[in-house]
C-alpha cells in the first residue's frame, strides 16, 4: 500500500480528531499531540488503536514511547536526558524531529515533544 504524504496526513488526521475530539483545523503538522491538542497517555493508547486499524500496522509501545530511555540512569542525570541518551532516542526514534529536545532535554518534557507531523513520519516508515 503506497501513499501520498497528504492521504498518510489525513489519515492521522481522522484518527486524531476521533480520539481527541478535536476540530480538524486544529490537527496541523506542527501542532504537538500533548501541548496543543491535549492528548493525555490514555489518549495514546486510542490513537495507536486508531492509526494501527487505519493503516494496517502494528505499533509497539516502546517505539513511540521509549520509557526505558528516559527511565534509564544510564541515559538521565538530574532529570535531563544526557547526550548518550539524546543519541539512543535519535536511533529508536529517526522519525521524529528531536531538535528543539535537544535544546533542553528535560525528562518531564519529552511527553509534549510529538507533533502531528511526526506521528506521519513514524506511519510512513511502517507502511
Amino acid at each position: 500500500m503506497t501513499l501520498s504524504s497528504d492521504e498518510i496526513f489525513e489519515k492521522v488526521q481522522a484518527a486524531l480528531v476521533d480520539a481527541l475530539g478535536v476540530d480538524d483545523d486544529e490537527v496541523t503538522a506542527d501542532a504537538t499531540l500533548v501541548g496543543d491538542l491535549g492528548a493525555e497517555s490514555i489518549d495514546f493508547l486510542d490513537i495507536v488503536f486508531k492509526l494501527e486499524k487505519s493503516f494496517g500496522i502494528t505499533i509497539p509501545r516502546e517505539e513511540l514511547s521509549p520509557e526505558d530511555i528516559l527511565t534509564n540512569s544510564q541515559y538521565v542525570k538530574d532529570g535531563l536526558v544526557t547526550t548518550e541518551g539524546i543519541s539512543e532516542l535519535k536511533k529508536r526514534m529517526a522519525w521524529a524531529d528531536l531538535s528543539k529536545f535537544e535544546q533542553n532535554p528535560r525528562v518531564q518534557d519529552f511527553g509534549n515533544l510529538l507533533t502531528v507531523g511526526d506521528m506521519c513520519n513514524y506511519v510512513a516508515t511502517k507502511i
